[in-house]
């Protein structure tokens, strides 16, 4: 049996998760999503200090999205309490790099017409008119119902914060899957983020930007094959 804590990205929360959650605890494994703080001085430390309090024990950690960055930034931090590091269809940090830095690399940006950046609150968030067509245009209408009341506004300063990387991350066992019909994070992006990584700890999903919406079953499935390659 693994532990796993799951890790949501920007504007999602760890409401997100439950069928994930679900579908591993069917394949013998324990898995706890956690929000990450959120608010006016909040900072990427705090969200890295959040996930190593929420890690009883060494766990895989699974970063969505924009959560790649925070779940990387806790594995500097406390890689004792870290089996592994896996991003799914999230941004894969390079030294020096942030959210904002990876996201402004993409040949394609499709999140830049959906952004609302409030400056006065240090925060921003995605224009409810586009949050299916980004995120959700392959997943269950509950699911979207359950999104346009959830969804939340993000502070700016994690997203800009330059993570530096050392050993204590770089040397854990790392995965990435990619979701191929991603309409957020281009895929073509998501495969050039993983290269560095090994080829056998690259895997993929036929699906958009929300595999814990759309599939599940499948994304458990994967997991499930990360955490037997390492236990």
């Amino acid at each position: 049996m693994a532990e796993f804590l799951l890790v949501h990205g920007s504007g999602f929360g760890a409401w997100c998760w439950p069928r994930v959650t679900e579908a591993l605890a069917a394949h013998g494994h324990r898995a706890t999503a956690i929000d990450l703080p959120r608010g006016a001085g909040i900072t990427l430390g705090d969200q890295a200090r959040a996930i190593c309090d929420a890690l009883a024990g060494p766990a895989i950690l699974v970063g969505h999205s924009a959560g790649g960055i925070p779940i990387t930034a806790a594995a500097e931090r406390c890689p004792q309490k870290i089996r592994a590091l896996t991003w799914l269809c999230a941004y894969i940090p390079e030294d020096g790099s942030s959210v904002a830095s990876l996201r402004r690399r993409q040949q394609e940006q499709p999140l830049r017409p959906a952004l609302r950046i409030d400056r006065a609150a240090g925060s921003y968030a995605f224009a409810p008119e586009s949050l299916n067509a980004l995120f959700f245009h392959d997943c269950p209408t509950e699911a979207q119902a359950l999104a346009a009341r959830l969804m939340a506004p993000e502070s700016i300063a994690p997203q800009e914060t330059p993570l530096r990387l050392t050993a204590r991350s770089q040397t854990l066992p790392r995965y990435a899957i990619t979701c191929e019909e991603d309409r957020a994070i281009p895929p073509a992006f998501q495969h050039e983020m993983a290269r560095a990584l090994p080829a056998g700890n690259r895997f993929s999903l036929g699906c958009g930007h929300a595999p814990f919406f759309a599939q599940p079953a499948r994304t458990a499935a994967l997991l499930d094959r990360i955490a037997c390659a390492i236990l």
